[in-house]
């Protein structure tokens, strides 16, 4: 379990206590103090105010152990992370100042109408003359949300939000977290496409499966813009980002693996679509159920979908029998589903994605002296598959150039970019995926996913910065235009 921090003021009595007594209880109890802040001091006694860093477990056990030190008063704590949320972690800002009655009439009436009515004219003129050609909505039903579950729209917002600051921070794209209460497919449909005027694209968020794959498909059907469901693609562009590089490090190829995927919810289904993208030729995907095998029948749409792929393994069985001789394991599941017999059945220099959360399908500590490569979703262990990774810069890209869509030629592009932000001399076992914080990611994604819109024949727009270079090529329609 992670570490996090605890803001605790105390008041001191020099007679009687010592700021040692303090830290020594803090050890006692699993905690380290990691900052000190004097806020007042007198000649008997002071207000201190401490940072302390441990596991949430020994909040408590720490607060009463201070309480009972004769000589400290605890005045005030304060959970870092929840200080961090109030009242909430986005804001607003106008992009100029209202200083007099010229400047009001301009942005408002009676000049605006002006604006108004250009676009009236023109629909296309949105895009300039509004927020609409940064912004992304990032919309939740709160059913699925990290490793909570359904715990509805309002519990969801801190999640929505913490998205949208990323959006802003590493890509630059105005997002805004829309939470709905409701949990119906069509009325959710229904009121996406409602708000979606303003908004450049859509980023679907932890709804449920399988109601997430028919929203997706639906809003992508029925809207111009990029709809782009995080949990599913995110992951999937990620994973194959790893295995790009994965290979390389292992000397295999991606046409030569046998890959079990287990787990085939909403994460699950889209990797092995990019797998398959990728030139996977032998995929076993594994639910509950067991094996779903090529050729069978089944209620799930999706399962349906995979069933009917020739690249599919039509031998049945559970992940005890079909992970023997599997070149790659891809868990997006349940903890401790994975053994390290099942992991001593693969094929030489396995590779292991166990990205079940918040524990892996199989821990580090089983699996690493039996694999080749071993990722998790986790920060504390090296290779994090981590979704941040793509939505800043696949949104980016797809607003640049106005993409009515996110294709599958774009998802690949972009794992593609992903891997290749790891250089050869830094590629190795422990380093196939590049840091989250690593400023390339977001340029180099970017830029992938901008030319593989153009060659497909999606994006609207050509950014200024592709304009010589595609013209060149002749990589775009003559119907796109440069607005």
């Amino acid at each position: 379990m992670g570490f996090e921090s605890l803001m605790i003021r105390l008041e001191l009595s020099h007679g009687k206590a010592s700021f040692g007594d303090v830290a020594s209880t803090v050890s006692r109890c699993g905690g380290d103090v990691v900052a000190v802040d004097v806020i007042r001091s007198g000649s008997s006694n002071s207000v201190r105010d401490i940072t302390v860093q441990m596991g949430p477990d020994g909040y408590e056990r720490t607060i009463e152990a201070l309480k009972l030190l004769d000589g400290i008063n605890v005045i005030n704590v304060s959970d870092r992370t929840f200080l961090a949320h109030l009242g909430g972690k986005v804001s607003i800002r106008p992009t100029m100042q209202i200083k007099n009655r010229d400047d009001l009439s301009r942005v408002y009436t009676p000049g605006v109408a002006r604006v108004c009515m250009a676009i009236a004219a023109d629909p296309k003129k949105v895009y300039n003359l509004t927020i609409k050609r940064n912004t992304v909505a990032v919309v939740t039903d709160g059913t699925a949300v990290l490793g909570l579950g359904d715990i509805g729209p309002g519990a969801a917002a801190p999640v929505m939000e913490g998205k949208a600051m990323l959006f802003k921070q590493l890509a630059d794209v105005d997002a805004f977290p829309i939470c709905l209460d409701t949990k119906d497919t069509e009325e959710i449909i229904r009121i996406v496409k409602a708000i979606s005027p303003i908004f450049g694209g859509i980023n679907l968020e932890d709804i449920s499966s399988p109601r997430c794959f028919e929203i997706e498909r639906r809003l992508q059907e029925e809207l111009d813009i990029p709809i782009f469901h995080d949990d599913q693609h995110g992951t999937a562009i990620v994973v194959v980002a790893g295995l790009i590089n994965a290979l390389k490090v292992i000397g295999k190829r991606m046409e030569e693996l046998r890959v079990v995927v287990n787990g085939i919810g909403a994460a699950g289904v889209s990797i092995c679509k990019m797998l398959l993208a990728a030139g996977v030729k032998r995929l076993v995907p594994i639910d509950q159920c067991g094996v779903i095998v090529r050729g069978g029948a089944y209620d799930h749409p999706m399962w349906q979908w995979l069933a009917d792929q020739a690249q599919v393994e039509s031998q049945p069985g559970n992940l005890s029998s079909a992970i023997e001789g599997a070149d790659v394991f891809i868990g997006v599941s349940r903890a401790g589903v994975l053994s390290v017999a099942d992991v001593r059945k693969m094929a030489d220099h396995p590779i292991v994605f166990a990205m079940a959360n918040p524990e892996p399908e199989i821990s580090p500590e089983e699996a690493l002296p039996f694999v080749r490569i071993f990722a998790t979703g986790r920060s504390d262990y090296p290779n994090q598959i981590n979704n941040l990774l793509v939505f800043p810069g696949i949104f980016r890209g797809a607003l640049d150039c106005r993409a009515s869509s996110i294709n599958e030629t774009m998802k690949l592009a972009a794992a593609k970019a992903i891997a290749e932000v790891v250089s050869e001399p830094e590629l190795n076992e422990q380093y196939i995926i590049p840091s989250i914080f690593n400023e390339q990611v977001v340029v180099k994604v970017r830029e992938a996913v901008i030319r593989a819109a153009i060659t497909t024949g999606i994006a609207k727009r050509i950014p200024p910065d592709f304009r010589d270079t595609t013209e060149e090529k002749g990589g775009i329609s003559h119907t796109a235009g440069h607005a």
